[in-house]
């Protein structure tokens, strides 16, 4: 391994040269947490602004002693999630980063060819979109209807590749990694037939991605309009639950009022009770498909070689 390479280098001392000066071409990290954030990412995350460069530095020379063929982007804003996923304890944060790129590279039926224009029917299906205000609690809400999606049209996989773009583009913000996401399943009209797609292989895959290999903290999952069956589902789930996430599921059946003690009307559509309008899936899909870019960079295909100099590094991140 050379000594001049970026991968070897340690946390840097008190009055050391940080990252970005050293390599000038990465993107510098810029904070866009407001300083109610910067507050509850320190009490919730154990976030020292302070501290924030030497910590990204630090699971940095990790990823590269440990797993130096990862493939993986080194970016401070990237390795942040990470860090705030996992309320910067460093070991848990590479453990996530690394299934991270698990997931990504196990399952290529989800992860191959993966960008937003690749999954417009499922977009325009209105399987999945995000309502377009945040709760009192900043925190998006994803709207997932399984009735809107038919079978043959195409695999249930296609739904979880939506999902999970939905999931990249929300964790970009800042505010959303501190804040995290609350889920908002509507049930209505699911039939036996239709849930039977989702088995204990894809259940089990899926639960793993959001649970252990995903960097965004999942606050609550409410479901809406569930039938009889859905205890069948929720049975094929459950075993793969960490009991966290399970405390954090609502079942609301057909009970709006139960549901508004979680999400309030205000930032909800008309569909459920809510005073927000209609629900509108096309300002999302419109914002997701012009984010094509942002997901032509796949990381998983990449090599990393921590031996290499720093110039030949930064043609991979």
């Amino acid at each position: 391994m050379s000594g001049d390479s970026d991968c070897t280098r340690t946390s840097p001392s008190a009055g050391s040269p940080s990252d970005n000066e050293l390599l000038p071409d990465r993107p510098k990290y810029v904070c866009t947490l407001s300083p109610d954030l910067v507050t509850k990412a320190r009490e919730e995350l154990q976030e020292k602004p302070e501290w924030r460069l030497r910590d990204v530095q630090a699971l940095r020379d990790m990823v590269c002693k440990d797993y130096p063929s990862l493939g993986t982007c080194l970016d401070d804003a990237f390795l942040l999630r990470f860090l705030r996923a996992r309320k910067f304890d460093y070991d848990r944060a590479l453990q996530l980063l690394v299934n991270y790129h698990t997931c990504r590279r196990t399952w290529p039926e989800v992860f191959s060819n993966l960008k937003p224009s690749a999954i417009k029917p499922v977009l325009e299906s209105g399987f999945v979109t995000v309502l377009p205000h945040r709760d009192p609690q900043g925190r998006h809400v994803v709207c997932i209807r399984p009735d809107r999606w038919t079978p043959s049209n195409y695999p249930i996989t296609e739904n979880i590749r939506a999902i999970y773009l939905t999931l990249e583009k929300l964790i970009q913000s800042e505010e959303t990694q501190v804040n995290g996401i609350v889920i908002l399943a509507d049930y209505k009209g699911v039939s036996l037939s239709k849930a039977s797609h989702f088995g204990p292989f894809v259940a089990k895959k899926v639960i793993g991605i959001l649970q252990d290999g995903f960097p965004i903290r999942i606050k609550a999952v409410n479901i809406i309009n569930e039938p009889r069956i859905f205890k069948g589902i929720f049975a094929i789930i459950k075993p793969f639950l960490k009991e966290k996430i399970a405390n954090r599921f609502f079942l609301h059946g057909c009970d709006l009022n139960s549901l508004h003690q979680n999400i309030p009307p205000v930032i909800l559509p008309e569909e459920y009770g809510g005073t927000a309008g209609k629900l509108d899936i096309s300002a999302w899909n419109e914002l997701l498909l012009a984010s094509e870019e942002d997901f032509l960079h796949d990381f998983s295909e990449l090599v990393l070689q921590c031996d290499s100099s720093p110039h030949d590094l930064l043609v991979f991140v």
